[in-house]
């Protein structure tokens, strides 16, 4: 599955940090998570951190997937809004999805804090109005989140054109939102693993999975074996392929980033990561060193050609679109990329097993805007099934949600 195109910025700025073996025996282990990219990552640590007997493999050379081209907005906010997801599935539900996630934004953090140099920054997040019809259901929408103890405040259009350059008549100033440079944090945290003993393994394609209510077979094209008690199928979009029904719908999302900008010029925006609420929306955020990444323009192409020849035009139109709202940023894409990205109906991942295998196989599937956000909280939800522990969100998570 062809996940990328362009010019994505994290593996340019990082080049090849670390190699790893392709799988070349066959292999035993408690644990097998398919998938090398940040959410299988992010499962491996939590499960080898808790004692579980835990192997990677990773089809294509690991962190290279949808991993490379994420823009890593990490928000506790969610694609759906609160007061929607509540009519769906009660407020209760609702309300602990989004505390939840919000409480994953420090673990990351802790996580970022003992790998170091991954490029992880604590910021705000500014959900602006795209238009003044908008302003009404923001306004609800930040008063529900303020009754359930998330902490945040409402800024006018003036308050907006003043602190932050921003043409819109008003947005929610949330406090709990960070970035961070995936790919690194993927390649440091699986290193950090396979210096702890865990196998780790890329350029190792599973072709075939053979579940029994006892254990897992998987295999490879090249017929080696890993026999597992559990398999996580953390293979990012490619997951949907082992599911015979669809469960989300595929698009492209567009983005590029600048060169380093001159001291000062992005202001507050600097520690703030920015979106709006016309769907598909415009986002950006800050990097380390200075840049600015913008993204957006997402479309339904899943075509991995047509996407190619889109990438340039899209960054102009983002470049344009930067203009319209930031009258005072001048941008110059340094490089641009478009990434596969998967949408659910309602804007929830799916984590747990799927009836189609049963209880040894479960499913990472972090679909959304913040799916680094819920990888997070995947990570401590799936070792909670493959313990047989309770979770909080393991309905709401579950592909039960939609029987």
């Amino acid at each position: 599955m062809d996940l990328k195109s362009g010019y994505p910025f994290w593996p340019i700025r990082n080049g090849l940090m670390h190699a790893f073996p392709r799988l070349s025996e066959d292999l035993r282990c408690e644990v097998a998570v398919i998938g090398g990219g940040i959410s299988g990552a992010l499962i491996a640590d939590e499960l080898a951190a808790h004692g579980h007997d835990v192997a990677v493999v990773e089809q294509r050379d690991i962190g290279w997937g949808s991993t490379a081209a994420s823009t890593a907005l990490l928000q506790y906010e969610i694609d759906t809004h609160l007061s929607d997801l509540c009519r769906q599935y009660g407020e209760d539900q609702a309300a602990l999805a989004y505390r939840t996630c919000a409480e994953a934004i420090p673990a990351l953090q802790a996580i970022a804090r003992e790998l170091r140099g991954v490029d992880f920054q604590r910021c705000s997040s500014l959900y602006f109005a795209s238009k003044p019809a908008h302003v009404p259901v923001l306004r609800n929408e930040a008063a529900l989140r303020q009754r359930h103890g998330l902490k945040l405040r409402w800024l006018d259009g003036q308050a907006l054109a003043h602190d932050y350059g921003l043409k819109a008549p008003g947005a929610i100033l949330s406090a709990c939102a960070a970035t961070v440079d995936p790919y690194r944090l993927t390649l440091r945290l699986l290193a950090r693993l396979q210096r702890r003993g865990v196998g780790v393994y890329d350029r190792t394609h599973i072709e075939h999975l053979r579940a029994t209510s006892r254990s897992v077979e998987l295999r490879t094209g090249e017929g080696i074996r890993i026999r597992a008690e559990h398999a996580v199928i953390a293979a990012g979009y490619a997951g949907q392929h082992w599911i015979d029904r669809r469960l989300a719908r595929n698009r492209s999302s567009y983005a590029f980033v600048t060169d380093p900008l001159e001291a000062g010029q992005l202001g507050r925006l600097d520690k703030t990561l920015v979106w709006e609420s016309a769907r598909p929306y415009l986002y950006l955020r800050a990097t380390g060193d200075g840049r600015l990444i913008v993204g957006g323009c997402d479309d339904a192409v899943d075509v991995p050609a047509r996407r190619d020849r889109r990438v340039e035009s899209r960054a102009r139109k983002l470049v344009r679109k930067i203009g319209e709202r930031f009258p005072g940023l001048q941008l110059q894409p340094a490089f641009a990329w478009a990434g596969t990205f998967a949408e659910t109906a309602d804007g929830l991942p799916w984590f747990g097993a799927h009836p189609q295998y049963g209880r040894r196989v479960q499913f990472a599937m972090a679909y959304g805007g913040n799916g680094i956000t819920y990888s997070m909280i995947g990570a401590g939800l799936l070792r909670a099934a493959i313990e047989r522990r309770p979770h909080p969100l393991a309905r709401l998570f579950s592909f039960e949600r939609a029987g």
